[in-house]
């Protein structure tokens, strides 16, 4: 088996270090400000990733250069990527995108932008710009596809269908724009075999990365209430270590893997509680997928091991 880790392309990208640093530039969502829902999705909470400097009532610079401080003590001579990640970060009019956008490129060692969005969030407009701006700065946009059933998709209150998606990663791979996308895995009446479809379906999708996490419940949300009032299975650590093992034996290899669980702050999780860092959770990966490679008598490359 073999797929592509981001940590070996990203090398590949730059002459020199790179690191995310997250930005919440105070954008919304369709369906928390009304246009399609108040309430958004049921499984989010964006407190659950954002650092403690990323906080929409500072400028984007000063988030930037608080980050930059929090990382530059590993590496001095680091450059940045500018990572628009909370809520919808292409939803408001092309003059306010610039503007956000290329302040985060006017700060000093910032050589790129992610942007994180939902794929009802586009239109040709924003392309048009972000495909301009691709010729400038190294871009990638990244898209919140969750689930690739449109039952699921509802339930999740997630406001837009697995078709939306498809649009608009296809429009933005059309334009030479590196596009990521985003799905979880163990969503309420999602079992094995639905994943194996997924992977299927993101397969055949121009995606160049992707990130893919387990379900996690976050206290306060309306899926913790569900998951509260019914609750339904979620995967133990090595059970997903198994799912995610025949998932990437689904996925296009050329497709770049950036990561395979989040972890959420242990005082806002219900569940599941693995117990394990990240990197903790990926030597377990690895071990299973070498363990079981070897069974089978194939090689494999994971993480830019080989």
């Amino acid at each position: 088996m073999r797929y592509n880790s981001y940590s070996t392309w990203i090398r590949q990208q730059f002459p020199f270090r790179v690191q995310k640093i997250s930005v919440d530039a105070g954008f919304s969502c369709p369906n928390r400000d009304g246009h399609i829902s108040t309430g958004g999705c049921i499984f989010c909470d964006n407190r659950t990733f954002n650092p403690s400097y990323c906080n929409p009532e500072k400028s984007i610079t000063t988030q930037l250069e608080e980050g930059k401080q929090f990382f530059s003590h590993k590496y001095p001579d680091m450059k940045y990527l500018a990572y628009f990640q909370a809520y919808s970060n292409t939803y408001a009019d092309i003059d306010t995108l610039k503007r956000r956008y290329e302040e985060a490129l006017d700060v000093e060692n910032v050589v790129g932008l992610v942007i994180g969005t939902r794929p009802d969030c586009i239109d040709a407009t924003t392309l048009n710009y972000l495909e301009q701006l691709n010729q400038q700065t190294f871009l990638i946009v990244e898209y919140g596809i969750e689930s690739a059933n449109n039952t699921t998709l509802q339930l999740i209150n997630r406001g837009h269908t697995f078709e939306t998606s498809c649009q608009a990663i296809k429009a933005t791979h059309d334009r030479d724009i590196l596009t990521g996308g985003h799905v979880i895995l163990g969503l309420p009446g999602e079992d094995e075999k639905e994943s194996m479809r997924q992977a299927d379906l993101i397969s055949a999708l121009p995606l160049d990365l992707l990130k893919i996490h387990q379900l996690q419940i976050i206290k306060g949300t309306p899926l913790a209430r569900l998951y509260q009032q019914n609750p339904f299975p979620l995967y133990t650590v090595d059970e997903y270590i198994r799912l995610v093992t025949a998932y990437l034996e689904r996925l296009r290899p050329d497709i770049v893997v950036e990561r395979f669980v989040s972890q959420s702050p242990k005082e806002m999780k219900i569940a599941p509680h693995w117990g394990l860092k990240n990197h903790e959770f990926t030597d377990r990966l690895l071990n299973y997928m070498t363990r079981t490679n070897a069974q089978q008598g194939r090689l494999y490359h994971a993480l830019g091991y080989q």
